[in-house]
């Protein structure tokens, strides 16, 4: 029998549902926040406001897209953490209050997890085969995964102080470039040079990453430029954005060819809001061809923040009636372990 399962998605700053049928999307609606831009940055208060202005008409949109009846539901699936609390509490909140009212079960899912098991949505793509390692790449994380099934996970190795998607905001608006920062950074940077300029990186022992090293020595080298060139930014933009994003692509990648290399797995995935970059995409080809991995890319509707990748890893719980109860309660920060 068909399951029918509405996806709900507030971690942050954009409110998005989808309903699934089984492991195909039959909707994906997404709301963003745009009052975030004037302040070069997410306020969590202006955010939770927002998305209890938008959850109600985005799951409206989302039904209507999906042309199913809110009876044909047989369950609700929701973003449980982390994220910022007042966001996900509007979605959780909304999530108990429909399942109770149809009285259906509710799925709470894991927001990093729901990353990586976007891949197994499915449109007609080659899923990648278990095990496979997955670079997870945000604003807010950044992990090194071993998947070894859809809910049996292992973090090899994550940032121990900012994320990779952090660094390109950061660096974003230490430029005066407008937010989200990371993907003005990757347009610009291809019509620059990524070895104009050096910066310095992080040497961190194991799979473990760091990026407030790399941060800071970008914003030290722009404070040095202007100095001698107030105007260093203006006539260097291009340059800056391809070197700064060469610099953490080739971060990123030396630790994924080494758990390669630790583990022998040779399929590997990328997911989260980074994995859009245009560069890390085409390192992960190079490299590829180089050592011929297998490699999996999520469409870039699945690479953000989305509903559909929560209601896939509803789906799987679904399945293995993985249910969650009234009691369900979100958190803000990242687990230790999948486990």
């Amino acid at each position: 029998m068909d399951v029918f399962i509405l996806g709900i998605e507030s971690s942050c700053d954009d409110t998005s549902a989808a309903i699934l049928k089984n492991d195909k999307v039959l909707s994906n609606v997404i709301s963003s926040q745009v009052i975030h831009e004037k302040f070069g940055g997410v306020v969590p208060e202006l955010a939770s406001r927002a998305h209890q202005q938008n959850i109600v008409p985005v799951i409206e949109q989302a039904f209507r897209v999906a042309n199913i009846d809110k009876k044909q539901l047989q369950a609700i699936a929701f973003t449980q953490g982390p994220g910022l609390m007042g966001s996900l509490l509007v979605g959780v909140s909304f999530a108990k209050a429909f399942a109770l009212a149809r009285n259906i079960p509710l799925l709470e899912t894991d927001h990093l997890q729901a990353h990586i098991l976007a891949h197994f949505i499915d449109e007609g793509q080659e899923k990648p085969a278990f095990p496979f390692l997955c670079l997870l790449v945000s604003g807010g994380h950044t992990q090194l995964v071993l998947v070894r099934d859809h809910f049996d996970m292992e973090i090899m190795g994550q940032t121990l102080d900012d994320a990779a998607g952090e660094c390109f905001d950061k660096a974003a608006k230490t430029m005066g470039l407008p937010y989200p920062g990371g993907p003005v950074i990757d347009q610009l940077a291809k019509e620059g040079n990524p070895k104009a300029f050096s910066f310095a990186e992080p040497q961190i022992p194991g799979l473990d990453y760091s990026f407030s090293g790399l941060k800071t020595s970008f914003l030290y080298f722009l404070r040095d430029a202007l100095k001698e060139d107030p105007a260093f930014i203006q006539h260097h933009v291009n340059d800056l954005c391809a070197s700064l994003q060469h610099t953490i692509v080739k971060v990123l990648m030396e630790k994924v060819i080494v758990a390669c290399k630790q583990t022998g797995i040779t399929r590997v995935a990328i997911a989260g809001g980074v994995s859009a970059n245009s560069a890390l995409r085409n390192e992960l080809e190079i490299v590829r061809k180089e050592l011929q991995w297998k490699v999996f890319l999520p469409r870039l509707a699945y690479s953000t923040d989305n509903a559909a990748m929560i209601g896939i890893a509803g789906y799987f719980k679904y399945l293995k009636k993985d249910f969650a109860s009234q009691g369900s309660a979100p958190f803000a920060r990242a687990k230790a372990s999948f486990q």
